[in-house]
């Protein structure tokens, strides 16, 4: 321990994070650079400040990373569809390799030692982290205290903090806080009353969202338009990608879209419950995928979507900057090519509901596709022909099996 005289922090201002600022300046003798990524979370930025202050840490890194965040991580993977095992919107796992990148690079500019998260050993934040630390310093070192230490629940942890006069946000009475991230795409709970999946979360544990019941009674519409696979206005207002979010956010909270209730497989092996709400990845992955069913070849639509689980399990597992993960975007990407237009959406109670979509790269042909007259655009007897050859080893089969 002796031999890290530097070393920088993820982190957050939460309990987990502050305890941790403190442990490492008394088990490492060390010097403490915290390092906060503003990317969506608001009101947790200046706490931050202040209790990295007031436990004599120097050199206080927070820096806005919102358009960064979304242009460079959430909007590229949204370009993919990406959802892990049909609901997880990876709101969590696509901040790390942006927290990662600039963890190492605030090592490199301060001479520090070492990096350091509040990560736990049962939870994938601890290989997201690592993994995607690794792949940009090879040589780093990683201190990682929940493997390390005996603070091995909540109460100890309140307590280590009450002992060290670290203040605790989020308390409810004698219990311990929910365990929470956010950042533009999504608020995470877990712990407390949820580490049972049987139990159905209390209402007031929801920040964002509005229950479906309590949404308004009228629907709210949203023109999105696109270009080459990314939302560049809304309603026709021209938005950068953070500001897209952020009224995403806004307006689908309202209405009471993105909540989630998820048993999910972590990477480490074991089940977890985790409740989040993601109002405007909700949205836009909807509305992309509309956008992308008028404008997106047929093969090329379907060769996405088998590739989409693993590109997301990739991400889920920390393996943003792999090459597989590089590989797999510069083919999305080039998909992407066309996928300019406009989605209408209807807001109302928890939906989002498709209820139009226009292009001038639009692949639909009315012509073709119409009920009637068609004026010989298609010729129904080649069907025929396609049925049969399409049958014909199906018939073929059915035939010796008649033998």
């Amino acid at each position: 321990m002796s031999e890290v005289k530097k070393v920088v922090l993820a982190y957050s201002g939460g309990l987990d994070t502050s305890i941790i600022a403190k442990w490492l300046q008394e088990e490492y003798n060390c010097e403490v650079v915290t390092f906060t990524a503003d990317i969506g979370q608001g009101e947790e930025i200046e706490p931050a400040r202040a209790k990295a202050q007031a436990m004599g840490i120097k050199e206080i890194y927070i820096e806005d990373l919102r358009e960064e965040f979304a242009r460079d991580f959430v909007f590229p993977m949204m370009r993919a569809n990406a959802i892990y095992e049909g609901e997880y919107r990876l709101g969590t796992s696509i901040a790390r390799p942006l927290i990662s990148k600039r963890l190492v690079e605030i090592a490199q500019e301060t001479g520090a030692d070492a990096i350091s998260h509040g990560a736990t050993g049962k939870g994938n934040d601890q290989v997201r982290f690592e993994l995607n630390a690794y792949s940009l310093m090879p040589d780093v070192k990683v201190i990682a205290p929940w493997r390390e230490w005996d603070l091995m629940s909540r109460e100890k942890l309140m307590a280590y903090a009450e002992e060290h006069g670290i203040s605790i946000e989020k308390k409810k009475g004698k219990k311990s806080p929910y365990s929470m991230d956010a950042n533009l795409l999504h608020i995470s709970y877990e712990g407390g009353i949820i580490e049972d999946p049987a139990n159905e979360p209390e209402e007031d544990m929801w920040l964002w969202t509005v229950s479906p019941e309590n949404a308004p009674d009228q629907p709210t519409y949203l023109d999105i338009s696109y270009e080459k696979g990314d939302i560049v206005a809304i309603n026709g207002e021209a938005m950068s990608p953070a500001t897209v979010m952020e009224y995403l956010n806004k307006v689908g909270g309202e209405n009471g879209i993105g909540r989630d209730d998820i048993v999910e497989n972590r990477f480490v092996g074991m089940k977890a419950r985790g409740c989040y709400e993601t109002p405007a990845g909700t949205i836009m992955l909807k509305a992309h995928r509309a956008m992308e069913s008028l404008t997106l070849d047929r093969n090329a639509a379907h060769l996405k979507d088998e590739l989409m689980p693993k590109y997301a399990e990739m991400i889920y597992n920390g393996f943003w900057f792999a090459p597989e993960r590089e590989m797999l975007q510069a083919l999305i990407d080039k998909s992407q090519e066309n996928v300019s237009g406009t989605v209408r959406v209807k807001l109302y109670k928890g939906n989002v509901v498709v209820v139009g979509r226009t292009s001038d790269n639009s692949l639909f042909d009315e012509a073709i596709a119409t009920f009637e007259e068609d004026g010989g655009a298609y010729n129904h007897k080649d069907a025929e022909g396609f049925i049969k050859l399409n049958a014909l080893r199906l018939r073929t089969a059915a035939k010796k099996r008649g033998k």
